[in-house]
């Protein structure tokens, strides 16, 4: 598990992660993945940001406003997390719930930044996993992402991060990295990347610490 250096504003730092094509893809993966993700919002999937969602079951800040994942994207990262995180998280369940949470929210505000042609390689491989026919035969998840235990997950990982296929090495650098930026970027857990946090002059000066 890569472990990324925190920004010192708090904030996940994705610039460095839209420099370039994050799937790499070529012309027959752009194409297969084109395909997927106009067939599965064809079948009724989820394709719309999931906007601001109730606090009450879902965990997230209430005030919060999802501009690029989904409801099924949110899905997906609230059972890969557990697998990509593990003992990083804590051991408290609400604890635990919410910093999914906020990790989750992060990930969305990141990649609202990203440019148009990383959102849309993203886009592409969210529609990938959540539609349950390529779920199934492509990523070889047999339930829905709110029933995957982090075992299961775990061994999705670790089936795309040894396979052999381009497509999918490339797509578990990218699940990997935005969830790795969002969860150690973020100040309460920069000490468990080994980061101390910034001096206290920079704490002192900067208007971003001030009322943190």
């Amino acid at each position: 598990m890569q472990k990324q250096i925190p920004d010192p504003s708090g904030h996940p730092q994705f610039a460095d992660l839209n420099r370039r094509s994050f799937l790499k893809t070529g012309l027959g993966g752009a194409v297969f993945l084109g395909t997927v993700s106009v067939t599965a919002g064809l079948s009724g999937c989820a394709t719309q940001p999931a906007g601001r969602l109730s606090a009450v079951g879902t965990r997230m800040d209430a005030s919060y406003q999802f501009r690029f994942l989904n409801e099924d994207d949110i899905a997906l990262f609230e059972a890969l997390l557990p697998a990509m995180i593990g003992p990083g998280l804590p051991e408290q369940p609400q604890a635990r719930n919410l910093a999914i949470a906020g990790t989750i929210e992060r990930i969305d505000a990141g990649i609202h930044k990203f440019g148009p042609a990383n959102q849309k390689e993203l886009r592409q491989m969210f529609d990938l996993l959540n539609f349950g026919l390529t779920r199934v035969t492509v990523a070889r998840v047999w339930s829905s992402w709110p029933n995957v235990t982090t075992a299961e997950a775990d061994a999705f990982l670790e089936r795309w991060r040894t396979s052999r296929i381009g497509l999918f090495n490339n797509g578990y650098i990218a699940l990997t990295k935005i969830s790795n930026v969002a969860f150690y970027g973020y100040r309460d857990f920069w000490h468990l990347s080994g980061y101390p946090g910034p001096p206290q002059y920079a704490v002192d000066a900067l208007p971003q610490f001030q009322n943190a």
